[in-house]
Formats: C-alpha cells, structure tokens, sequence
C-alpha cells in the first residue's frame, strides 16, 4: 500500500452532482437495480452523516448513511461507499467508514447496517447477523449482511424486517 494524502470534509449540497458521477463510475447502471439502493428510494441521506474524501479540492470518495428501522430498532444503512478505482486499496474507503461511524455514534444512533464483504468490514466493526434474523426487501445475499453497534449494546436483539426511517 502506497503512502496517500487526502482530506475528509463533510459532503455539502453543492457536491450532489459529483458524488452522483462517483457512484455510476463505481457501481454502473446496475446500482439502482441493487436492494440497498432501492431501500435507500425516497428518504434522504443523513446529511451531518454524508463524507467526501479529497486530493487538491478534487472528490476521490463519498460515503452516506440513511435512517432505516432494523425491526422495531432505528439504525442507519451504511452506503453507498465508493472511491474512485484508482484509488482503491489505498485506505480511503476505510477512513470514510471510521469518520462516518464516529460521526454516527457522536449523534447517539445505535447501529449500522450494510450489505458488503466481512473480510473488508469486519475489520472496521462490522459481523455477520445471524441468518435470517435480519431481511431486507429484496434479494440480498444473507451472509453479506453486516451490522456493527454504534453504542455498547447496540445490535443486541436486533430482528426483523429493513424498511425506510423519516427523520
């Protein structure tokens, strides 16, 4: 892993345009087909909780975090987490979970959910759910669910259907 120097800022409204260009070069016209994407429809992001990870003012990464109600538990979907491939591997995407997290956790939520790698986030905090015990509307992959709490206890007895948060 090469030496790389960015800063971490959070997302402001003007960005919107380049996060969008962000996430179709990271995740291409599949990503609206995707179930996290579709959970994500129709509630805004969090937006002391959006992230942006930059080199001379230029976006390289952008992390989210939606409210969702994990049962009858609110927590927060972690995603869309994406870096520009050039720069994959080189400990962006990390730094935006850890400054998202922390920033979560500063707010008194209790957990994050995603749907990605163990072998990518288990190192920042995230395991398994136990299978079953947590589902999302629409076809996932149960054993890419992650949760990781954001305060001591805080995806103990968490059960139960994903659905969309207003807050």
């Amino acid at each position: 892993m090469t030496s790389l120097t960015f800063d971490i800022a959070h997302e402001r409204p003007q960005d919107a345009a380049d996060i969008e260009h962000l996430h179709e070069i990271s995740f291409g016209p599949g990503r609206f087909a995707r179930t996290a994407f579709r959970l994500r429809e129709g509630i805004p992001f969090v937006d002391e909780l959006g992230f942006v990870a930059l080199i001379d003012g230029r976006m390289i990464g952008s992390v989210r975090f939606s409210p969702i109600w994990i049962g009858d538990h609110p927590g927060l979907l972690l995603g869309p987490l994406a870096v520009l491939p050039q720069y994959n591997g080189k400990g962006v995407g990390k730094a935006l979970v850890r400054t998202g997290m922390a920033a979560a956790a500063a707010r008194a939520e209790i957990a994050a959910l995603l749907v990605g790698d163990l072998p990518y986030y288990g190192p920042l905090g995230f395991h398994r759910v136990p299978l079953g015990s947590i589902t999302l509307p629409g076809p996932v992959d149960p054993m890419r669910i992650l949760v990781s709490a954001l305060k001591p206890g805080g995806t103990e007895g968490l059960a139960g259907a994903v659905l969309p948060r207003r807050i």
